[in-house]
């Protein structure tokens, strides 16, 4: 399985637009080769170069097997990210550059989490469950 962007390539920059300092709204992703036994996606973006922490900015299961997730969209059951929120948080580092990693996972199973799980109850449902899975990375920083 593959992950690609249409508006990003992996491990380049990030445009404002899905950013705090823009619209704030997910980019459109697609998927390639999906297991043909998936029965779901999962979703997890989080930035490991957050102070303190690695911050999660979207969490998302019970995403329907398809070729793309779209721009500004919400595709699945959304969980809490660590705004506080069960949406988008897009890329917003206090300083320097930043990565962004885009986690999909193929799933043999619907999770059927109900919303506003973690990212820490979405890895524990997804354990044994993980038919394939792929990483996407991006970068951002608030300046230049």
């Amino acid at each position: 399985m593959k992950l690609t962007s249409p508006d990003f390539k992996h491990q380049e920059f990030i445009s404002k637009t899905f950013t705090c300092l823009g619209k704030d709204i997910n980019p459109a992703l697609e998927i390639h080769d999906i297991p043909a036994n998936a029965q779901s996606l999962a979703l997890i973006v989080d930035d490991p170069d957050a102070p303190g922490k690695t911050w999660v900015h979207w969490v998302v299961t019970d995403i329907p097997v398809v070729p793309r997730i779209e721009k500004d969209s919400v595709p699945g059951v959304q969980g809490y990210n660590d705004f506080g929120r069960q949406d988008w948080g897009g890329p917003c580092p206090p300083s320097g550059v930043h990565r962004y990693f885009f986690k999909l996972y193929a799933l043999d199973v619907k999770l059927n989490l109900p919303p506003g799980r973690t990212k820490a109850q979405v890895e524990q449902a997804m354990q044994g469950r993980i038919l394939a899975q792929s990483e996407l990375i991006g970068l951002f920083t608030k300046k230049g």
